[in-house]
């Protein structure tokens, strides 16, 4: 992949990731707290946006979202799901808990 793919790539996650930003908090705004990991003025900001400051945003050769799971723990319990364990989900779940305790103290 060259330079010029990649830019576009990252222009195409961006535009995808605040179009899903928009509609998560339109839709519930909580929840939309909790999955994007984003705090209240975060969300007020980009429910205002409009369509045209979006595709603005968007076309910047920067990511404007970010990975939350920096976390060895949390990688590995989403990674070694079912491996070993007759537990199923419950790796996924502890992950969330904490991505959600996480999610807590920044806020």
């Amino acid at each position: 992949m060259n330079a010029d793919q990649i830019l576009a790539e990252i222009r195409e996650t961006n535009l995808s990731y605040l179009m899903l930003a928009q509609t998560l908090i339109r839709q519930d705004r909580e929840q939309a707290l909790f999955r994007l990991g984003i705090s209240e003025e975060a969300a007020d900001r980009l429910a205002s946006l409009t369509a045209a400051q979006v595709l603005k945003i968007a076309s910047s050769n920067t990511l404007v979202c970010r990975m939350r799971v920096d976390d060895d723990l949390i990688w590995t319990l989403l990674t070694n799901h079912g491996k070993g364990t007759t537990t199923g989900g419950i790796g996924q779940l502890h992950a969330n808990i904490l991505m959600a305790g996480r999610h807590q103290e920044a806020a």
